[in-house]
């Protein structure tokens, strides 16, 4: 599986999340590098963007030798990278996309472009499953969520607007962690977890998405891979180590 994303340096999200996830899943990870954060559980202190060459570069090199089953997006950091990694999804005819629309990172600091945050339409129609949280989908649906119906309405939005499948993370709403999976033929499932009372939430979107991608690349249909992914991701949250000054990282590696 391969993840496009930006690198942490704190090692809690990003690629390195990503790496992790898929290793713990019993996947080959590879990686393209969108940006370098310098990073940590308090916040971003900066980004330094790849050129979208070296991106697309980056992809043929993978794709031209080790070619990865799924495919995880997360952060785009600027407005021209967006196309040259949609250029290459569709050059090497990339299979299981998973779409996380990174925004900004738990701490609440921007990790894309306003921009860049526009570009990420053009990417929708490529996405096997694209992954907002709450305030993401907000953005992406253009309109307020404050309620599971409003889930709901905001992923048929955003498929209107081009996604095959949208899964809506509700981790934001108060009542629970409820997830809710509209697929491509219309049909909705509700992915019910108990919420884990911690702050340690460091990176858990790049987590379940690289976890979805991973899954997908072991040829689970997509209701089981999300339902696989959110499964892992809990159990990773429940054995949190408990690092850093801010919002901590989850431990990826729990089953070690």
């Amino acid at each position: 599986a391969l993840t496009i994303a930006g690198s942490d340096s704190s090692g809690g999200a990003g690629i390195q999340a990503d790496i992790k996830t898929m290793s713990a899943l019993v996947v080959y990870a590879e990686s393209v590098i969108t940006a370098l954060t310098a990073q940590n559980t308090t916040g971003v202190q900066g980004v330094v963007a790849t050129e979208p060459e070296f991106v697309l570069l980056q992809m043929e090199s993978v794709f031209s030798d080790i070619r990865p089953d799924a495919v995880k997006i997360g952060m785009l950091p600027t407005a021209e990278v967006v196309p040259a990694v949609a250029q290459g999804l569709v050059q090497f005819e990339a299979q299981n996309v998973v779409l996380d629309p990174v925004m900004a990172a738990t701490s609440g600091a921007a990790l894309s472009e306003a921009p860049a945050v526009e570009a990420l339409f053009e990417l929708l129609p490529q996405a096997t499953v694209v992954t907002p949280n709450i305030p993401e989908a907000e953005v992406l649906a253009g309109r307020e969520i404050t309620s599971k119906d409003d889930m709901l309405a905001a992923a048929r939005a955003i498929q209107a607007k081009g996604a095959k499948a949208v899964l809506v993370k509700g981790g934001h709403l108060t009542d629970g962690a409820d997830d809710v999976l509209l697929e491509a033929d219309g049909t909705v499932t509700w992915l019910s977890a108990q919420r884990v009372e911690t702050k340690n939430t460091h990176g858990t979107g790049c987590t379940l998405s690289s976890a979805i991608a991973s899954y997908l690349a072991k040829g689970e249909a997509l209701k089981h891979a999300v339902a696989l992914a959110k499964r892992y991701l809990t159990q990773a949250i429940e054995a949190n180590p408990g690092l850093g000054k801010g919002n901590g990282p989850v431990n990826h590696l729990f089953a070690l």
